[in-house]
């Protein structure tokens, strides 16, 4: 049984650094969300929220901070192969330099947003989280998967989009328009949090009783 906690442990690992440097190679383009401008990378980057919820009820505290560190590192690691990537010199048949540079050389600046938003909301996700579980006594999962994000993600939008795109697109609207869409996002993703957590609570989990 231990097993098969871990390997869910590690699959949600997975798919929490997968999705957040997926949204930091995204996000550079603007798309149409239900009417709401947005980076590409909202959806990706909401997924995080959702899985170090998860970690968190069920790992504890320790277990989703140890994520979240994981996860900057990881944010970082992109960052440095990004800017290998756009200036190794390339191939002498290779014609798409130019492409190539003007999606990827934004990276770097979407990816010092993402590690300076990411590191003020992440945290405060995980620490307002179990704030919120230790009041309501371990009861209404929702409420701490859903407050905690509604404030995190506000914070999150409003420095991630002020460094990536100040100077280059409306700031205001965009942030305004992510987070709302990650506020959807996260009411949409609350029955999976709870799907996610029964089935793997039904055990005891290492760290089920913790935090």
């Amino acid at each position: 049984m231990q097993t098969r906690y871990e390997g869910s442990y590690t699959l949600l690992v997975s798919l929490f650094i997968g999705s957040l440097t997926a949204a930091a190679f995204i996000s550079s383009k603007i798309v149409n969300f239900f009417g709401l401008a947005v980076p590409a990378g909202v959806l990706a980057y909401s997924i995080t929220f959702a899985v170090s919820d998860i970690i968190g009820e069920l790992w504890g505290r320790e277990r989703a901070s140890a994520v979240v560190q994981a996860g900057f590192a990881a944010l970082i690691a992109a960052t440095g192969l990004a800017w290998l990537a756009v200036h190794w010199p390339g191939a002498v048949f290779w014609q798409n330099q130019e492409a190539f540079g003007s999606v990827i050389g934004s990276t770097p600046r979407i990816v010092a947003a993402s590690l300076c938003a990411y590191f003020v909301s992440q945290h405060s996700d995980v620490r307002l989280f179990h704030f919120i579980r230790r009041l309501t006594n371990g009861r209404h999962l929702w409420l701490r998967n859903n407050l905690s994000t509604m404030v995190s993600q506000l914070a999150d939008s409003t420095i991630f989009v002020t460094i990536a795109f100040w100077g280059v697109l409306p700031v205001g609207e965009i942030i305004i328009g992510q987070w709302l869409a990650k506020m959807l996002i996260a009411a949409v993703d609350t029955p999976v949090v709870y799907l996610v957590t029964g089935l793997l609570g039904r055990g005891s989990t290492p760290a089920a009783s913790k935090a």
